[in-house]
This record gives C-alpha cells, sequence and structure tokens, in this order.
C-alpha cells in the first residue's frame, strides 16, 4: 500500500521534491495557498531567470551561510547536475558572461514552469490550489483553509516549503511560524538579505549620486570580498556587488556598530600603479580635472572622494591613492524586508537532522528558502531549493 505524502507550498522546492518522488511507492499531494504554483519563481524570473550558476562545485557551495548544513544536498544534485535535468525535459540552458547560467533565449519562464508542472501531472502528482495551511490539531493531522471552509487531513509524510518573508505580493509572508512555535520549534526572525543598505548620505550628494552606478569595482568588509556594480539611491546602496557580503553587513549591524564597507575603485591597479600614474605628466585644468583624466575617475568617483576627503588629504597624492583603493562608506541599517530579494531567518537548523526532518516532529519535514541560511543572488538561492528538493525525494524513495 502507497503511503500519503503531503508537501504543504508549491515553489522550486516543492516542485522539485515532487518530480522526482517515487510515485509507485508514494500518493503525492502538493498544497498551494495561491491560485497557481510557481508564483514566485515566475516574479523572480522577470528580472532575468538565471535558474543556477555555472561556477564550479566545490567553490560553489562556499557561497551559502552556513555552508555545511547543506553539503550532502547539494553535491547529490549540484548546479551541473540540475541543467543536465533540465536538458532532458526540454529546457536547454546557456551560460552568460557573469557565468549565470539561464534558459536559451526565447525560453520565458513561464515555459520553464509549465514543463515542471506537466512533469507532476504525467506522473500523477495532485495539486490543491487555493488551500492555505492554518496549522495543526492537536492529534498532529494538518488543517487548511479551502474555499469550501476548513479541512483536515491526515497524512504518512509532511514537507514544508513555505519559502521566507520576502515579497510578500507572492504570498511568501513567514507567517506560518506561528504554528511551528506552538509545536515547540525554534524560529529566529526574519532579516532581509540581498537587498539595499542604508547610507546617510550628506545632502549636497544626493543629486550628483541619485540613480548613477559604481562599475568594475572591489567592496570588501571585514575579511570578505566581492567585485562587482552597485547602484546609489536617497536610501543608499544596492546591487549585485554588494549582495553577496549581506551576512557580514548584518553581523556588523547586529554587533551594535555601523557596517564599513571599503570599495576598490581600480581594482586592476596597484596603488604603486596609480601613485606613477599620478606623477607620470600634467594635464591641463584643475587639480581635479588633472586626478580625474589621467586616473580614469568618473564623476561619481570623483564626487565621493572629494566629499568624504578634507582637502589636504585630496591634494596629497598617496592619501588620494589610499582612498581610491580603499574607499570607506558607513551602512546604518538593512532595507526593508518586504524590498528583499530574499530572507535569512526562520526554522533553527539546530532543529533538523541530516535528512531535514525536524527532531521534534516525526515524519515531517522543512526544506528551501524557510530555514535559516543565507545565499546570494545569481541563482545560488534557486540552485539550494532545487537541490534539498532532489536530495529530500530521494531519501524518502531509499528509506521507505
Amino acid at each position: 500500500m502507497k503511503k500519503r505524502i503531503d508537501i504543504i507550498g508549491g515553489g522550486p522546492s516543492a516542485l522539485l521534491l515532487a518530480s522526482e518522488l517515487d510515485t509507485e511507492k508514494f500518493e503525492v499531494f502538493i498544497h498551494e495557498k495561491n491560485v497557481a504554483l510557481g508564483r514566485k519563481f515566475l516574479v523572480a524570473g522577470q528580472g532575468g531567470f538565471n535558474l543556477t550558476h555555472s561556477e564550479d562545485p566545490e567553490q560553489f557551495i562556499t557561497r551559502y551561510t552556513p555552508s555545511e548544513f547543506l553539503e550532502k544536498a547539494f553535491f547529490s544534485f549540484t548546479n551541473q547536475d540540475l541543467m543536465v535535468w533540465l536538458k532532458a525535459r526540454g529546457i536547454e540552458t546557456h551560460v552568460g558572461s557573469s557565468g549565470r547560467a539561464f534558459p536559451i533565449k526565447g525560453i520565458k519562464p513561464i515555459q520553464v514552469l509549465d514543463v515542471l508542472l506537466k512533469h507532476l501531472q504525467k506522473r500523477g502528482v495532485t495539486v490543491f490550489n487555493s488551500r492555505e495551511w492554518t496549522g495543526f490539531t492537536e492529534d498532529g493531522d494538518l488543517l487548511f483553509k479551502t474555499r469550501s471552509g476548513t479541512e483536515t487531513v491526515k497524512t504518512d509524510i509532511t514537507v514544508f516549503c513555505l519559502g521566507g518573508a520576502s515579497w510578500p505580493q507572492t504570498g511568501t509572508k513567514g507567517d506560518w511560524t506561528q504554528h511551528f512555535i506552538k509545536r515547540g520549534i525554534t524560529i529566529n526572525p526574519f532579516q532581509a538579505s540581498n537587498c539595499a543598505f542604508e547610507i546617510k548620505w550628506p545632502k549636497e550628494l544626493l543629486p550628483k549620486l541619485e540613480g548613477r552606478a559604481i562599475k568594475n569595482a572591489v567592496f570588501s568588509i571585514g575579511k570578505k570580498t566581492h567585485a562587482g556594480e552597485v547602484v546609489l539611491t536617497t536610501f543608499g546602496i544596492e546591487g549585485s556587488g554588494i549582495y553577496p557580503l549581506s551576512p557580514e553587513i548584518r553581523k556588523a549591524l547586529e554587533d551594535g556598530k555601523e557596517a564599513e564597507l571599503l570599495i576598490d575603485f581600480k581594482p586592476g591597479l596597484s596603488t604603486q600603479t596609480l601613485l606613477e600614474k599620478l606623477q607620470s605628466k600634467k594635464t591641463k585644468g584643475t587639480y581635479s580635472k588633472h586626478i580625474q583624466g589621467i586616473l580614469n575617475l568618473n564623476d561619481t568617483q570623483l564626487a565621493l572622494i572629494k566629499q568624504y576627503l578634507n582637502k589636504a588629504d585630496f591634494l596629497n597624492a598617496e592619501q588620494l591613492v589610499y582612498s581610491i583603493k580603499h574607499f570607506p562608506l558607513r551602512i546604518t541599517a538593512p532595507g526593508p524586508i518586504e524590498s528583499a530579494i530574499s530572507t535569512v531567518g526562520g526554522i533553527a537548523l539546530s532543529e533538523l537532522n541530516e535528512h531535514f526532518e525536524f527532531k521534534k516532529i516525526k515524519n515531517t519535514y522543512a526544506i528551501g528558502e524557510m530555514l535559516d541560511y543565507d545565499a546570494p543572488t545569481g541563482g545560488y538561492l534557486l540552485q539550494s531549493c532545487f537541490s534539498m528538493g532532489y536530495f529530500l525525494a530521494h531519501h524518502l524513495n531509499h528509506s521507505s
């Protein structure tokens, strides 16, 4: 007799899990509170649908904070495995100049989702839409709010794939935490990740900065560095150059101090080379025009340097070059969680065993962004969800 598996949530981890479960052993049901599966999956695709990253797996796994809890799952289904898996289902991918992996030109996010849904249908997976999980009964059964009222479901195995607390317009509000707290599960507060960060700009600088980009720079905080691009806003700073530093920025802010972000405006040139350039020849015009031309600084870089350096340091070649290579910005707070790309927080990893099963609730599992870990943008978060879904499916297939 088949066992019943109920999957709560219809995001990427749920889709991969249901795609890999052995339907000869299990009756598989997905419960989604929205009118259709994969809503956040589709919204995320509007900004460039990178499904994963092409980075070497050994380096890939180090991008997660923490990474140890994910190692078995990731190496059971790596980024390379995902691209092969998608190809076998008719979704060809290509790697862009950034190393990110996308569906080939012409394949839209909805088409990728449709392929996954047709695969589930072919395998006999039952999908319930507009069904919101509302907690447990006293006996541990599942409660759902449906169009026709409240329904109780008794199951053999439950897998929660409820997402984090970012992008509430897609239904991921993190409001499910109360039901686990009642069962004695430790929940860590949600925090914004891969988000904008506040910088209290001098008012006179704002007209020169709003909407401007800093490109081809290296950003660092503590021992962590990342190359990329950021955009400056009236609120502060955001973009791919700073998102991977989110864990270190949050840690500094949690320690009760501002986070000092250092920018290397010229990572391809050494301090000595910049000094030699400054001293090599003189150009016509003002000193500002001279250094801007000889060092190839754009208006945004020059405006920042002039604002934050006093006149004496600005005129001193060594101090100026040091500032170009170690330009400091003070981050005072993360942006709103509602506008963050992702969140950390949720179910404490200590509550789960190595197969993502709750230690306190037998035959009940949790995977995906509802767990308290951090992943940068660029396909890493999506890959972690796919890897956990695949890993758990094969664990259940072989243990039942």
